[in-house]
């Protein structure tokens, strides 16, 4: 990209200038679970943030491809490559956190700022299992309400719980944004595929943490409903080389919904302290 050149679309939303930043999102997500801080980064970084395959929007995730992390970040791979970024600053949430960190092991991340990110827990402790009731429950009951949504997010108490488990307060949030959330879910084109690969917990979680050479933020929201922190942020703790924990007060598991003040000075922070870090090796240690 050039001089302050932008590109939004459904699949990429790329601005800004200087040192480069991934943005990527949680599952059955878009590029557009980032509005809130895109504005505040554009200022400081070139922002990407992608649409990640089979997402609404995103490129089709190619048929026969096996619904791995490995696979994902593949594409993910990919993705960047055709954008021109061979390494950049990560940030991820949820899905996109499990992704920076699989980059990351690749040498792709010159910093990882993970915020809620999944795959950490033990392969066989039912956690898998869990979020593959979680997520299919959470898809059936949207689609029975789809042609509601519109009217139920027009009201703050029924956004609230309609959104409690995706963030602590939905109720501050803008309807459209609401709904937005909510129906891009449905357009997700590998949520079935993932929800199976989840109940089988076969390749989905991120193992081989040692090969992280960048520093890594692991952010931990105080009342991720959906990752509950005491089970998904140990392992992590243990066996990410140097990792700096930091708990988001006050926040749910998007917690760029509930403060993005706090986000942002986490992000940005963090970065600054560590931007002149060396350069990963290609393909991590």
């Amino acid at each position: 990209m050039i001089g302050g050149m932008s590109e939004i679309s459904p699949e990429l939303y790329r601005a800004g200038s200087g040192e480069p930043m991934v943005l990527l999102h949680g599952f059955t997500g878009t590029w557009r679970h980032w509005r809130p801080v895109l504005g505040d980064l554009v200022a400081r970084y070139e922002v990407i943030a992608p649409t990640i395959s089979g997402h609404d929007g995103g490129p089709e995730f190619p048929e026969g491809t096996p619904l791995t992390l490995k696979a994902a970040t593949d594409l993910l791979e990919a993705q960047l490559d055709g954008l021109g970024i061979a390494t950049a600053h990560l940030v991820g949430n949820s899905m996109g956190g499990a992704l920076a960190l699989e980059l990351a092991k690749r040498g792709r991340a010159r910093t990882v700022v993970a915020l809620a990110p999944g795959g950490g827990w033990n392969a066989g402790d039912g956690e898998a299992q869990r979020l593959a009731r979680y997520f299919a429950r959470q898809i059936r009951l949207t689609r029975r309400l789809d042609r509601r949504i519109g009217a139920i997010m027009r009201q703050p108490a029924a956004r609230h719980a309609a959104l409690r488990d995706v963030m602590r307060h939905g109720e501050l949030g803008a309807p459209a944004d609401a709904v937005d959330i909510t129906r891009s879910s449905l357009r997700c084109s590998i949520a079935d595929h993932v929800i199976t690969a989840l109940a089988a917990d076969r390749g989905v979680t991120v193992h081989d943490l040692d090969r992280i050479e960048c520093p890594v933020l692991l952010a931990t929201p105080e009342h991720d409903r959906i990752l509950p922190p005491a089970l998904h942020a140990p392992r992590y703790r243990r066996e990410i080389p140097g990792v700096h924990p930091r708990v988001l007060l006050g926040c749910g598991h998007v917690p760029m919904w509930d403060d993005t003040h706090l986000v942002l000075d986490t992000i940005v922070d963090f970065v600054a302290r560590h931007d002149n870090a060396p350069t990963p090796t290609a393909g991590g240690a």
